[in-house]
């Protein structure tokens, strides 16, 4: 038994391995990609591809009426926020750099713990920790810092960028707390299977108005840049996840959200690398003080949920959840 145990952790390792490079790569892929397709054309096809792979899934469970019950209407409200937060997202790369891009991202956590607290009465005992207000100051402070201690002035093609970033942390946020509200009970892969075939839906939808001929440009891509879109759609967002859920079951949620917490950092030090951007000591000063603050958070959370249980009789607990406040990735 504990060779099997060990075995496990093992695996839930490569798996959030695989997640975290996954989803650092993301912006660095669409940053590549900017000068061959537009953001629209980008959304269009990478949910598209994203949504093939998925569908298998939902047939399946449609086939067995094995689906839960009432699950397109209650994946309809996140997958409208995840539209949203996606085409935003999208657009970062054509006015700021990925690094920057990565760090600004992270104030999701800011926008779904404040909304946690007024949706959810069972999160509430969090104000009453002093790591709570601490981590939600520190990526406050985190957040504020990356964005007044850069390289360029916050005018013209930047502050959009940076206005464009934190929308898509936002809408991110209340995607995480709609997944919660709403796809509670609901096996986390079918809930996020059901929600990329709307957001598919609806990023063809706009592809075809917004996008250059409709999103056919991207038919002028070459092999190479067509591998990079199908990588970003594969690991970014179809794999990125199922990874993340089998890292969760294996390791836990805390771990597993503690280390994706990295990932502004490798996608920072990925784009000086391959785009030259450089941020500031000073960024990536208030980028680590974002990570301590997510750190503060996901700490005070796990607090509230030993204080919780210590109360409560135990129970098998299963990954139900398609996502939370803590854990909503972007892509």
């Amino acid at each position: 038994m504990p060779a099997l145990k060990n075995e496990s952790r093992v695996s839930g390792a490569v798996f959030i391995v695989c997640t975290l490079t996954g989803w650092a790569s993301v912006l660095l892929f669409l940053k590549h990609l900017a000068p061959f397709i537009d953001a629209w054309t980008a959304n269009g096809w990478r949910y598209g591809l994203s949504a093939l792979l998925l569908l298998p899934l939902l047939v399946i469970g449609s086939l067995r009426g094995t689906l839960p019950t009432r699950l397109w209407r209650r994946a309809f409200v996140p997958a409208a926020f995840n539209c949203i937060g996606q085409v935003f997202f999208a657009l970062i790369p054509y006015y700021i750099g990925p690094g920057l891009g990565g760090f600004l991202l992270r104030s999701s956590i800011v926008f779904s713990t404040t909304g946690a607290l007024i949706l959810f009465e069972d999160e509430r005992p969090l104000v009453r920790s002093p790591g709570f207000w601490i981590g939600l100051a520190l990526v406050c402070a985190g957040s504020a810092g990356t964005v007044l201690f850069g390289h360029a002035p916050i005018t013209g093609g930047t502050a959009v960028g940076i206005t464009m970033a934190l929308t898509a942390g936002a809408f991110y946020g209340c995607y995480g707390l709609s997944v919660r509200y709403f796809m509670h009970g609901v096996p986390a892969i079918t809930s996020f299977a059901a929600i990329s075939l709307y957001t598919a839906i609806g990023m063809v939808a706009l592809m075809i108005p917004f996008g250059s001929r409709g999103g056919l440009c991207a038919l002028d891509l070459s092999a190479f840049n067509w591998f990079i879109l199908a990588l970003s759609s594969l690991i970014g967002i179809a794999l990125g996840h199922i990874f993340y859920y089998a890292a969760i079951a294996r390791l836990g949620v805390a771990i597993s959200t503690a280390i994706v917490q990295l990932a502004p950092f490798l996608c920072a030090a990925g784009s000086f690398f391959l785009f030259g951007e450089v941020l500031t000591p000073w960024q990536w000063l208030f980028g680590f003080v974002m990570l301590l603050g997510a750190a503060s958070l996901i700490v005070a959370d796990k607090v509230r949920h030993r204080q919780k249980s210590d109360r409560t009789p135990a129970f098998p607990v299963e990954i139900e959840d398609a996502g939370s406040p803590a854990t909503t990735s972007s892509a």
